[in-house]
């Protein structure tokens, strides 16, 4: 990184060049309305901006006359440093928070206690780049019952299941979608392929449908059910909760929600009980959900 061309500049200057970056590498492509769109700066400065980030990677982006806007050239190298936590974090609440020179960690005030998963950026940077497009990838993908598989997937959403990041697909091998996680792709690149109408994102029942859950204190497991309701903001003793139903059985297994009719399940763990059975009749992943033995039936 030339931290030494960076450290001259503003933080605000070096808040653009990182969005310009983001952009590139992670869609593939960028505009001048992007930023004024971002920034809410005038064209001028904008176009100031993309000829001050192209002197600090040359080789990074190159203009397209006939769409008007800047493409990643194949030999591009980042001029920033981000982790990638930091960059899912902007792809899921939007860019241009502040890019320092230095990171630095406050762990007086915040840390983690999950285990780190390896994500490579330029493989996290294809597939983002077919979502944005609407391409297919030919990925390898290492799975627990198959092991390394190459496959053709359409993806078009990325989904956090509160432990790891996962790339919802169609997935051609097996006629479906599916959830990939993104730290089990060996490889990944796009194809030219066209994409199908039953491979496209209305098609995915599980991810457009929305289920409501009515979350509440376990009744056997909490003693204090008013500490549940203030831990999570109840109202009237009910957390509702809308998802999607192909995220709903992660959210069931990451919060340990008993989801037993007579809420069955016991230990500590369980502070959560779902109220409303039925809600989750159609849900395709119910076997991440606690208790779920029992709702087969439904």
């Amino acid at each position: 990184m030339p931290y030494s061309q960076l450290s001259k500049l503003t933080q605000s200057q070096r808040d653009r060049l990182a969005f310009i970056e983001l952009r590139l590498r992670f869609f593939g492509e960028i505009c001048r309305q992007d930023l004024i769109g971002r920034f809410g700066m005038q064209a001028a400065a904008a176009t100031r901006d993309l000829a001050q980030y192209k002197e600090l990677g040359p080789n990074n982006l190159s203009y397209d006359p006939k769409e008007k806007r800047y493409v990643r050239r194949e030999a591009f190298f980042p001029v920033f440093d981000f982790t990638a936590e930091r960059v899912l974090t902007w792809l899921a609440q939007g860019f241009g928070d502040a890019e320092p020179i230095i990171r630095q960690r406050f762990a007086a005030f915040c840390d983690g206690a999950g285990l780190p998963a390896h994500i490579d950026l330029e493989l996290l940077s294809v597939v983002t780049r077919a979502i944005h497009a609407k391409s297919v990838l030919q990925v390898t993908y290492r799975s627990l019952s198959s092991g390394l598989t190459s496959r053709e997937i359409v993806p078009f959403a990325l989904a956090n299941d509160g432990r790891r990041w996962h790339v919802r697909a169609f997935d051609r091998r097996t006629r479906s979608f599916r959830d990939f996680v993104l730290s089990r792709l060996a490889s990944a690149a796009l194809l030219t392929d066209a994409i199908a109408d039953e491979e496209r994102q209305d098609q995915d029942n599980q991810w457009n449908r929305i289920v409501e859950l009515e979350l509440v204190p376990h009744p056997a497991n909490v003693r204090h059910p008013d500490t549940i309701e203030a831990e999570y903001g109840m109202t009237e003793g009910v957390l509702p909760v809308q998802i999607r139903a192909a995220l709903a059985g992660y959210l069931l297994r990451h919060w340990n929600v008993d989801c037993t009719e007579s809420h069955a399940l016991r230990g500590a763990e369980f502070h959560l009980w779902l109220r409303n059975r039925p809600a989750l009749y159609g849900v395709s992943n119910l076997v991440l959900a606690p208790g779920y033995e029992l709702v087969s039936s439904l």
